[in-house]
């Protein structure tokens, strides 16, 4: 009954759905309470279907339920209690119903915060109900985790072991959580378009910082898996999936700037609007692109065609609609407040240009192998090379700016003092190049200015914390992002130009180094865990001749899978790491090991711990603010 159970609910959810997009529409007009309320209630009840329906998906995964076809493709009953329950959205399917869970969430909270005009609230429920009817219809027409096997197999194919890791079993459910986040901004913007932009940047900001700190988190995530459980050593790899997160994460960063200059001062009314539709937008695009089919990468989940058909006309119609809905609205709005060319707003604006520019960029070396291949048929991979010419020197650039900002105020400042209030920040940039010059080699001019770009970033959040010593815990938000953003620069520049690495065929007994560690192999022994067989090794870290620690990588068959592959073993301080990982076996008992040293490497996840902490302040401080306040005179009431 179980299956039976969630089809129910999901059909129930659709229905909720359906009515929440028609009465939240409704509910834009002047006299439409009734319709408001009926949005309202009906978003709750959306939300608790969908619960409902994940639930029991949930029961059949964690009970090893196999006549359920989802459970049997993609669990076991040996699998681990929590591999099974990270099995749920370990496939297409159950990834699906995992969206409409977080959107289901989104809309729940935009219908009991209240945020906004009564009437700007209930079309963000209209906009959030047609999203949400729109994905429940994929899903039970190309896409359904509640289809029966008859007979039912007595045992199931199990879940791809890349996927049986603890890292990636939090990774997608963060990851949704700010893909699908960017859809109440999404669906705020577009009721401003409807009813009046008057407010909706300051009732939507939550909602854009709780998905900014997913994306951040959930992009750290995956790094930090593909860092370890991949085995090459590396922790971003431009794979097109990977540049599907980042591409919304860029466009979030732009939206929560430009969204703050105008709930400040009235500055980019219509391009935070555009942001808004552009970030969720790039969403739907990472969406297609991981279950589409039209590319191959260890993250995409799906390759069948009827299915990136279906999202590809869900985009059309959910950035066509919004785009049509801006050129119809558009003369009647406002164009942005004034302000002087030294001031916040231009700091943010030429923010907003390296962000977008930085985001065109990765969009451009994602889809132009696709395009390419459409037309004639020519596969090429652009990789890291492409990204070091053009994304690297518009991050550069936007890093150098990222300073100016909060020393600058709002609609005029004074350039000459920011310039003087950040000479510390400058002198500590100074420091950290010449330091780097010194003592660290070999010498890089990379290095040494990723070194001083982050020297800089940390010194003014320092300063810029000082200042605002004695305000509330929000107010330094900001910087503790930007300084995060430095830490994470200072990781990628000392992983990236100092990786020592060995690769070797050894025997027991034998000894090699890499970097400044000496490690002898001391054989591999077989043992046995909850679903897999492994030959683990034992590699002792010498230190003075004598043993210290011991690390022990393992390769691993997974028998119900029939599939192999390398669990690392990484000894790790803040300054460096040791990271090593079995191959396979060779002739005379020997075996292939490669070793990495890291230098830096775990300051790039320290950095993106900061800077989504950094969001969570600015969050907290929004949620403790009142979630109304009137409109700023020269703000347009676009639909009165």
């Amino acid at each position: 009954m179980t299956g039976e159970l969630g089809q129910l609910a999901l059909c129930f959810a659709l229905a909720l759905s359906l009515v929440m997009a028609v009465a939240g529409l409704i509910g834009t007009r002047t006299e439409a309470n009734t319709a408001r309320r009926v949005a309202t209630s009906s978003a709750l009840g959306f939300l608790v279907f969908i619960v409902l329906a994940f639930a029991a998906l949930t029961y059949a995964f964690v009970t090893s339920d196999f006549s359920v076809a989802l459970v049997a493709g993609h669990s076991h009953t040996l699998k681990p209690l929590v591999y099974k329950i990270s099995g749920v959205w370990g496939n297409h399917e159950g990834s699906m119903l995992l969206w409409v869970l977080v959107l289901a969430l989104y809309a729940g909270m935009v219908a009991l915060l209240q945020r906004g005009g009564e009437r700007l609230t209930s079309g963000a429920l209209g906009i959030q109900g047609l999203l949400a009817a729109a994905f429940i219809l994929f899903i039970l027409f190309t896409s359904n985790p509640f289809l029966r096997l008859d007979p039912a197999p007595f045992e199931g194919a199990g879940l791809t072991p890349l996927l049986q890791d603890p890292g990636l079993a939090m990774h997608p459910p963060m990851l949704y959580a700010g893909y699908v986040g960017l859809s109440a901004s999404f669906s705020y913007a577009a009721a401003a378009l409807l009813v009046g932009e008057a407010g909706w940047a300051r009732a939507a900001r939550p909602f854009m910082l709780i998905a900014w700190i997913a994306l951040t988190c959930g992009i750290a995530l995956g790094s930090w898996w593909a860092y370890y459980e991949l085995g090459w050593g590396g922790f971003w790899g431009w794979d097109p999936v990977e540049n599907a997160s980042l591409m919304p994460w860029l466009i979030a960063t732009a939206l929560l700037h430009s969204a703050l200059a105008t709930e400040k001062s009235g500055a980019f009314r219509t391009w935070t609007l555009l942001l808004a539709i552009a970030g969720f937008s790039m969403s739907l695009i990472g969406t297609f692109l991981v279950r589409s089919g039209v590319l191959s990468s260890v993250h995409a989940f799906a390759s069948d065609p009827a299915r990136g058909f279906f999202i590809m006309v869900l985009i059309a119609l959910a950035i066509g609609g919004a785009l049509a809905l801006f050129a119809w609205r558009a003369p009647s709005l406002q164009g942005g407040a004034a302000f002087e060319p030294a001031s916040r707003e231009t700091a943010l604006l030429l923010n907003n240009v390296f962000l977008v520019a930085a985001c065109a960029c990765v969009f451009a070396g994602t889809l132009y192998p696709l395009i390419l291949d459409a037309l004639n048929g020519t596969k090429i991979t652009v990789g890291p090379p492409y990204y070091v010419i053009t994304f690297a020197p518009i991050f550069f650039a936007l890093m150098l700016l990222v300073p100016f900002g909060p020393q600058l105020g709002w609609k005029r400042g004074d350039l000459k003092a920011a310039w003087r209030c950040l000479y510390p920040a400058l002198g500590l940039a100074a420091i950290a190049a010449i330091a780097v010059l010194a003592i660290v080699a070999p010498r890089t001019i990379a290095a040494t200015g990723a070194f001083a770009v982050a020297g800089w970033l940390i010194g003014a959040s320092i300063i810029d914390v000082r200042k605002r010593k004695g305000a509330r815990a929000s107010a330094f938000a900001a910087a503790l992002a930007h300084a995060g953003l430095g830490v994470t620069l200072m990781g990628v520049a000392g992983t990236t130009a100092w990786r020592s690495e060995a690769i070797t065929v050894a025997a027991p007994g034998q000894s090699f180094t890499v970097g400044p560690y000496t490690l002898r192999f001391d054989g591999v022994s077989r043992v046995k865990g909850p679903n897999y067989i492994a030959d683990r090794a034992h590699i002792a870290v010498m230190n003075d001749g004598k043993p210290g620690a011991v690390l022990q990588p393992e390769h691993r068959l997974y028998p119900a899978e029939g599939q192999d592959m390398s669990d690392t073993a990484i000894r790790t301080t803040v300054l460096r790491d040791l990271y090593l990982a079995l191959g396979d076996e060779r002739e005379d008992g020997r075996f292939a090991l490669r070793a990495y040293v890291s230098p830096l490497a775990p300051l790039i996840w320290i950095g993106g711990l900061i800077m989504a902490l950094g969001g969570m302040l600015s969050l907290w401080g929004r949620l403790r603010a009142p979630a109304r306040e009137p409109a700023a005179p020269a703000v347009a009431q676009a639909a009165e």
